[in-house]
């Protein structure tokens, strides 16, 4: 009789690179996957904490649970990393898992994901989708999910890999794009040096909507008619820390080359972050509705 694995089991739906370096399936735990907060001073007085940067929210382990079908589960067991902002426009959820490099070159990372927007119940919220049985208002009320590194090597040289998937725009019209910043994240230092002052709720990737610009044609993800239906997602992202460069996108069955998409450096040099490598999701809503981006599991792997 074969016996099967498990872990060979779960392993089988991603396609790691030769070394795998996290493996996090969240039915059991976080896995290191912690909020983002701003930096804060010597005090440890979080009013120092930038404005845009203070209530990113902390992912929390979740059994997708619904006002109409109850506990919906994910698609490996009960518990999804739940990624999930508050009901204000602009605000932002993140997670983050932090890691160092033992070499330089290809980078993969892998997850398995659902995303919806909050269901109302007893109102309607202001939609540019109408309810016709099929499309549902609710498919206009998610904004977008974000993919993202921060790295620092090379005698402090820092940048972010950044790849973001717009769903609709700051007006609540669908546009259903992949896009990137052309510009680097403004940092905790950037603010210390006076080079801006961000409100709450600000994009912290990229606070100017002109810095943003598309790859790739449209791409319709599975809404599936109601918001507390969720279908799981498969994307894989390259990156190679070698070239500092993006490499390519898969969503499902559609493949992205990134080759062309830049990674903009900071100009000045970072101290403390030598062979930083840090991997963050995110889900930033648009409208007065919570936002909702669910992680199955996540799959690191190099080819160093």
């Amino acid at each position: 009789m074969t016996t099967i694995n498990v872990h060979e089991t779960a392993l089988a739906k991603y396609n790691p690179l030769s070394r795998v370096l996290c493996f996090d399936t969240f039915d059991t735990t976080t896995h290191g996957w912690t909020e983002l907060l701003g930096n804060y001073d010597g005090r440890g007085d979080l009013d120092t904490v930038d404005d845009h940067m203070r209530d990113f929210r902390p992912p929390q382990l979740s059994s997708c649970s619904f006002f109409d079908v109850g506990t919906h589960g994910t698609m490996s067991g009960n518990y999804a990393l739940k990624l999930a902002t508050r009901a204000h426009p602009g605000h932002t959820a993140t997670g983050i898992r932090r890691l160092t490099m033992a070499g330089r070159g290809r980078v993969r990372i892998e997850t398995h994901f659902a995303f919806k927007a909050e269901a109302t119940v007893g109102h309607e919220a202001a939609a540019s989708v109408p309810w016709d049985g099929n499309h549902h208002p609710s498919e206009s009320q998610f904004g977008a999910f974000t993919v993202a590194t921060d790295i620092c090597a090379d005698g402090g040289l820092r940048y972010h890999n950044v790849i973001r998937y717009q769903n609709t725009d700051l007006d609540g019209r669908m546009t259903q794009r992949w896009m990137y910043p052309v510009v680097p994240e403004p940092t905790p230092r950037d603010h210390q040096e006076g080079k801006f002052s961000l409100p709450y709720a600000a994009d912290f990737t990229a606070p100017d909507p002109d810095d943003w610009r598309t790859v790739g044609e449209p791409l319709e993800l599975c809404v599936n008619e109601v918001p507390t239906k969720i279908n799981w997602h498969y994307l894989r992202w390259d990156i190679d820390t070698a070239t500092r460069s993006n490499v390519e996108l898969q969503l499902n069955d559609r493949v992205v080359d990134l080759r062309e998409v830049p990674v903009p450096p900071y100009p000045d040099r970072y101290a403390t972050l030598d062979n930083l490598l840090n991997f963050y999701f995110s889900v930033r809503t648009h409208r007065g509705v919570r936002n909702f981006l669910f992680l199955d599991s996540v799959l690191i792997s190099v080819d160093w």
